[in-house]
């Protein structure tokens, strides 16, 4: 089997985290696996797969090149691996690769949520996505919600739609130790108490709402939380109008990218890690921050209840309901105390090789509905 890695950014965000806890998952569950990667990462999925990578050319670094290599360059690779499927993890993929070709398809939002963003990529990923539903043996898709999104708003084939849900690396993402938590503090320059946000700056994640929320949730208190936003400044451009006017003597701290190694610290840290997402997939920063003993305040909205059960508290996403759902979690700290251990509980029944194990059946039926069809020609 070859497993197509070169969409993976160099931030290696949702996308990155998924593809490399699923190689070493893979190869854990028996796969033959080859990884096709960008030159910059072949040491990496050297170690991870345990077999040496097939690089793409350089020039793939640029997506309208890999793109364009992905039609023509990556059916040879699949040839020169002598490959018996092709997994594609995001989106896009081959349409001449002659084996079974699955393709991992994330999230619904670009039907059913197109306001959330940008036009030219709306189009681009419905166009991809309704591709991979006619074409691709089998679409792995995150969440129930998405396969019953798809189904309902693309025309999805169920049969041919397999729900692998994320998981979580214990080893990076548990309740962290004091020095943990010290070292985030120390890099953010954090003295007191905080509410924490991972996840990109873009519309679908509720970010300007969640800081109205925030600003009313904390005024007036003794000591009031600052607000740490983590993760790329991505395209709200609401979010800018929003902390503006966010009024002294709070504070909130643009953290960026914090390096794979602190995160623990920072939700696990936080007095309430605070997602109000308007739609997802799946909902990863959920799930990591529940791994990692966070209180977590989220929304109802598509994947994430499946995600958080019964762990976590959940609000309507106006920036209203936010503020009464956060200013109640900041006042009750044995509630905290409870999500916070209902969260780890919860989180370790995600674990990536039962990802890799709905993969493992998706790559049968892949290989299997191919033999099928082949034989009906």
């Amino acid at each position: 089997m070859l497993l197509d890695a070169t969409a993976v950014p160099v931030d290696r965000g949702g996308v990155g985290r998924y593809v490399d806890n699923l190689v070493p998952a893979l190869v854990r569950a028996g796969v033959d696996l080859r990884v096709a990667c960008r030159p910059v990462d072949t040491a990496h999925y050297r170690e991870l797969s345990g077999h040496e990578p097939l690089a793409a050319p350089h020039a793939t670094d640029r997506r309208p090149v890999r793109l364009a290599w992905e039609q023509i360059g990556l059916p040879a690779l699949v040839r020169q691996a002598a490959a018996d499927v092709l997994h594609s993890p995001h989106y896009t993929h081959p349409l001449v690769a002659r084996v079974p070709s699955e393709v991992t398809l994330h999230d619904a939002t670009f039907f059913t949520d197109a306001r959330l963003h940008a036009p030219t990529k709306v189009a681009f990923f419905r166009a991809a996505t309704q591709l991979a539903l006619r074409r691709a043996a089998q679409c792995v898709v995150d969440s129930r919600a998405t396969a019953e999104e798809l189904t309902c708003v693309a025309g999805a084939d169920p049969s041919r739609l397999t729900v692998a849900h994320l998981g979580v690396d214990t080893a990076v993402f548990a309740p962290p130790s004091a020095a943990q938590i010290r070292a985030v503090r120390d890099r953010l320059g954090l003295t007191g108490p905080y509410v924490a946000f991972l996840g990109t700056l873009e519309p679908r994640k509720n970010v300007p709402a969640l800081i109205r929320g925030w600003v009313s949730a904390a005024h007036g208190r003794a000591e009031p939380p600052a607000l740490v936003l983590a993760g790329g400044r991505g395209w709200d451009h609401d979010v800018d109008a929003a902390l503006v006017a966010v009024p002294a003597p709070l504070r909130v701290i643009r953290a960026g990218y914090l390096p794979l190694e602190l995160l623990a610290g920072l939700l696990g840290g936080a007095e309430v890690v605070a997602y109000p997402s308007l739609a997802e997939g799946f909902g990863l920063p959920v799930l990591e921050a529940m791994a990692c003993g966070a209180a977590v305040l989220t929304t109802r909205r598509t994947s994430l209840p499946e995600v958080g059960g019964d762990a976590v508290e959940y609000t309507e996403p106006d920036w209203a309901s936010i503020a009464t759902a956060l200013r109640g979690l900041l006042d009750d700290q044995d509630r905290r105390a409870t999500l916070r251990g209902a969260g780890v509980a919860r989180a370790a029944a995600f674990t990536w090789d039962a990802c890799a194990a709905a993969h493992v059946s998706a790559y049968g039926k892949a290989t299997a509905m191919t033999r099928d069809r082949l034989g009906r020609t």
